[in-house]
Formats: structure tokens, sequence, C-alpha cells
């Protein structure tokens, strides 16, 4: 008995840093999976880098995108988009923070 309290505290340590560091990590990685694989052709997105655009054309095999801006058409690795602006602009104002 007294071996499983000496190890208590170490296993408490291992506890906490799963629910508070590991596993909302885990969480944030499979929304964004999702979310990259849920664009549509003609959605209008911005990128991490801040290019506003709207979704051109999209290769599934090499997962990239084309995006049409201003300035023409570029071509972004799927992972480099970080916000789908069609869906913030339709959402109720009382749901934006």
């Amino acid at each position: 008995m007294d071996q499983i309290l000496a190890f208590a505290p170490y296993i408490l340590v291992i506890g906490i840093f799963y629910f508070l560091i590991i596993r909302p990590q885990s969480q944030k990685r499979k929304a964004e999976k999702e979310f990259t694989e849920s664009l549509k052709v003609g959605a209008k997105v911005v990128t991490t880098s801040g290019i506003h655009g709207k979704v051109n054309q999209i290769n599934e095999e090499k997962g990239t995108l084309v995006i049409e801006t201003g300035a023409g058409k570029i071509t972004f690795e799927r992972a480099a988009v970080s916000a789908e602006l069609s869906k913030k602009i339709n959402e109720p104002k009382s749901d934006r923070k």
C-alpha cells in the first residue's frame, strides 16, 4: 500500500499533463484536419499568411489548392488555409465574439 501511495503524485502529474496539454492539442489537430478536408471550390478563405481569396481548384492527390486573389491565382498547401470567410459572414451577429 505504501508503494502505491509513493507513486500517486507521479500518476496525478501525468493525468493532469494529459488532460491539460495532450488531449486539447489532439482535438485541435482533428478539428483543423476536418476543416481543411471540408473546403469546397468557391469558398472564400484566408491563408495563414493573410492572403484573402476564393478557392478556384482543389488537387486531392497533391493536397494543394489554387486560390484566386486580386493579383492572380496562387497555389497553396491545404494546411495553409486558416479560416473560411463565407462561414464568418453568414453566422448570426449574436454568435460572433
